[in-house]
């Protein structure tokens, strides 16, 4: 078992990457530099089964779907879309940028953003009009984006999850001004570091949620070990869908499936972060886990 402060050194290392060619490393990690133009990506439903087995409805109506979020969504992005438009037929766009949190997405942070202005959460629901914006950010605890103004949880964690809160609600009054789109945050899985931080990240997601009358997809709770929502695990008990797809059930003789690879504890890829963040290359069960989820409340409340 690695010492907390080795895993830190890896987290902070793969944090800004997301996966892309196998054959680079996370050694090759480096932050990213402000993107000039939008990297926002559309597109639009094909009619196929499900992962999850079920065939699109032919009743309710096809939603739209805008995802965004950090490398956990930059690496996740192709997976949703895939589920997204085969069970519900969705017209789904997708705009994450790695080491991003929550205020890079706020109109107003200019140059102190990861996020050009073209893809701020607000433009892009004027833009797109979108029925659900799907949020989902790990929390960004080191302070890697200029709009955390150098607040971290190591150094001060009472002011970073006061500061995460208010960014918290500009982005949901921002999102409200644009249109009349539904948020879905997403719930992060255990984080190995600080166990507490995620868990009180999750809380604030779930308070918000509540008061605005929006949505939780809780796909952490996909990728924790049942009892133990909290308590980070490299591997996982194979589902029925992964144990009747091998390629999903990595370790098929013992039952159980990888989530991690040994050299990254945060992201669910299965290839090495790269320099150049891009969707995940690879068939990674935690992906694949948490699209379902979001997938299922979507489908849930349309």
């Amino acid at each position: 078992m690695r010492k907390p402060w080795v895993v830190g050194m890896l987290l902070a290392a793969v944090l800004l990457g997301a996966c892309g060619d196998p054959a680079s490393g996370p050694e090759d990690a480096a932050p990213p530099d402000v993107p000039e133009a939008s990297a926002t990506t559309q597109q639009r439903a094909p009619a196929s089964p499900s992962a999850a087995g079920t065939a699109p409805s032919a009743t309710a109506e096809a939603p739209d779907v805008l995802y965004l979020g950090d490398s956990l969504a930059m690496e996740a992005q192709e997976v949703v879309g895939r589920e997204l438009r085969r069970d519900l037929r969705a017209t789904y766009t997708s705009a994450p940028y790695s080491g991003t949190t929550l205020c890079d997405y706020l109109e107003g942070t200019g140059k102190r953003s990861l996020v050009p202005v073209a893809d701020k959460a607000a433009a892009l629901v004027r833009k797109l009009r979108p029925d659900f914006v799907v949020l989902q950010f790990w929390g960004n605890a080191w302070g890697y984006t200029p709009c955390m103004d150098g607040i971290t949880h190591d150094a001060s964690p009472e002011k970073y999850f006061k500061r995460y809160e208010a960014d918290l609600k500009r982005l949901v009054d921002q999102i409200a001004a644009a249109g009349e789109a539904r948020i879905v945050w997403v719930l992060q899985g255990p984080d190995p570091i600080t166990p507490d931080r995620v868990r009180r990240v999750n809380a604030l997601y779930e308070k918000q949620a509540a008061a605005s009358g929006d949505l939780v997809a809780d796909a952490g709770q996909a990728l924790s070990a049942a009892g133990a929502r909290y308590s980070w695990v490299q591997y996982l008990p194979c589902t029925a869908y992964e144990r009747e797809h091998a390629e999903y059930c990595t370790q098929p003789g013992r039952d159980r499936t990888a989530l991690h690879r040994d050299d990254d504890y945060l992201h669910f890829c299965l290839a090495p972060t790269t320099s150049t963040p891009k969707p995940c290359p690879v068939r990674s069960p935690g992906i694949l886990r948490i699209a379902l989820e979001i997938t299922r409340v979507i489908r849930e409340n349309r």
